[in-house]
């Protein structure tokens, strides 16, 4: 069972920063790939970005040159820049990994951006 701990939601205003962490149970390194997610409400989960083993790293078209998912492996921490924040951003995010075959969830952690 992996587990997955986020952490450094709030409140901002538009144009503002904030970042995100997660933080897994298990190396970074056992996982091909990991992943941030949002769900807006009465909105699907949808996929923000994503960074693989190698450190490849792809976006959603709406986040691409403001966010940026990073990794640090001394701290075996993902995160989740987020820069110029609009309120459409306002959501709970989500950090996601899979390994053998699971799928994994943290708890998620709101992000309001206020206008």
């Amino acid at each position: 069972q992996v587990q997955l701990v986020e952490s450094g939601g709030g409140l901002v205003q538009t144009g503002g920063s904030l970042r995100l962490s997660c933080a897994p149970s298990e190396s970074i390194f056992n996982f091909n790939a990991m992943g941030w997610y949002r769900q807006a409400p009465g909105k699907q989960r949808e996929l923000v970005g994503r960074i693989n083993v190698g450190g490849r790293t792809d976006y959603a078209d709406s986040v691409k040159a403001r966010f940026t998912i990073s990794r640090d492996n001394a701290e075996n921490t993902m995160y989740l820049q987020m820069n110029s924040l609009r309120p459409e951003d306002t959501a709970v995010y989500y950090c996601n990994t899979n390994l053998r075959s699971r799928n994994f969830w943290g708890q998620g952690t709101q992000v309001t951006v206020s206008s």
